[in-house]
């Protein structure tokens, strides 16, 4: 757990009061506030990143102004700090999609995704990764593992080679990542710093290594039909995309040392060439 003091500097900045224990991920610190605002208590977080990709997400986070993502306050450009909105909600898209509400869960998913890829008036952040950069690990990782890696390295390429499209991506729009805001819905958090086709976002749905039933067949196929009856994808281009990505999330693990997790996602990526026949 981070030292309060860590914050301390923030809190008087932006006039918060902490409203429980601060917290650690793999990549920022982040202290639950509330701030004062017209006699009401509005409850927020402030994030202080120590990674250049999540600094640069955060603006990608701003440049969204609260549409189809949670709405960041204040940025301390100095440091990268973010004072945000907080997520205030009870539900969980991960809870849902484990407990019934596996279809409801998907479609929340995609309507926020389309949120984040309408149009902005503004240009958008600097320093954005291309897809093809974010696919790196992918390319490298295929040629020592042959095999169905490398099937899905050759899809990947051919896709990157003719994006269609392309957006601000979130990059990593799982379950986790889209939380209930209440009143404000469900909005996006931790962005990557990424641009590419539009498509290439709605693949985590289906990849989530973090949902048990993701190597499911039955449950592939439902959620496969879920996320092109509320898109309107092309069905083949968006499993090409699922087997780029899952490949991709693949290599990420293997580059971790975790080839169990690894093999969860390349039978993610058999269920998609398995289904494009």
């Amino acid at each position: 757990m981070p030292n309060l003091d860590l914050f301390d500097i923030h809190l008087h900045r932006w006039s918060a009061k902490a409203a429980g224990d601060p917290f650690t991920t793999h990549t920022s610190d982040l202290l639950p506030v509330i701030l004062a605002r017209n006699l009401a208590d509005l409850p927020a977080m402030i994030k202080i990143t120590r990674n250049l990709d999540e600094r640069i997400g955060g603006r990608v986070l701003q440049w969204w102004d609260g549409n189809g993502a949670a709405r960041v306050y204040a940025c301390d450009q100095d440091s990268g700090a973010l004072l945000m909105e907080r997520a205030t909600g009870s539900k969980h898209l991960l809870h849902m999609a484990r407990e019934g509400e596996d279809d409801a869960a998907t479609s929340c998913i995609c309507h926020t995704i389309e949120q984040l890829h309408s149009k902005r008036s503004s240009a958008p952040p600097e320093e954005l990764l291309t897809l093809t950069d974010f696919f790196r690990s992918l390319a490298l990782m295929a040629q020592q593992e042959g095999g169905l890696m490398a099937e899905c390295a050759t899809v990947a390429a051919e896709l990157l080679n003719e994006q269609r499209e392309p957006v601000v991506l979130h990059g990593d729009a799982h379950h986790g990542n889209i939380l209930d805001f209440d009143r404000r819905g469900w909005l996006a958090i931790d962005p990557k710093r990424v641009t590419g086709e539009r498509y290439y976002d709605y693949v985590s749905v289906l990849c989530n290594p973090d949902l048990e039933t993701c190597t499911d067949p039955g449950r592939f196929a439902r959620q496969l039909a879920v996320v092109i009856n509320v898109t309107g994808l092309e069905r083949r281009r968006l499993l090409k995309w699922v087997m780029a990505h899952a490949a991709l999330s693949a290599a990420w693990f293997l580059e971790d040392g975790e080839r169990t997790r690894a093999n969860r996602q390349l039978a993610v990526a058999h269920l998609a060439r398995q289904t494009l026949g």
